[in-house]
């Protein structure tokens, strides 16, 4: 079976209660398709995504046996010195 490895890290981790999964490639096209199949939702267009420790848009294109990881938004900083 052709599949992809997923891991989730930070509070995307915590939100779905695991580290790590694998699905199947039927149907996935792109890192989009991907997050829509193990979160049920589509993704939010702030998402960080990378493929095989890559950053990557949600529109790159996956091919079986990718590593796809999802990153929650990188938020705050900024901040005076």
């Amino acid at each position: 079976m052709m599949t992809i490895t997923v891991r989730f890290f930070a509070s995307i981790r915590e939100k779905l209660g695991k580290s790590e999964d694998r699905v199947s490639c039927q149907g996935i096209r792109t890192v989009a398709d991907v997050w829509q199949r193990v979160a049920g939702v589509p993704a939010a267009p702030s998402m960080l995504a990378a493929i095989n420790q890559e950053y990557a848009g949600l529109d790159a294109v996956v091919k079986d046996g990718d590593e796809v990881a999802f990153f929650p938004p990188v938020t705050g900083g900024g901040g005076q010195p």
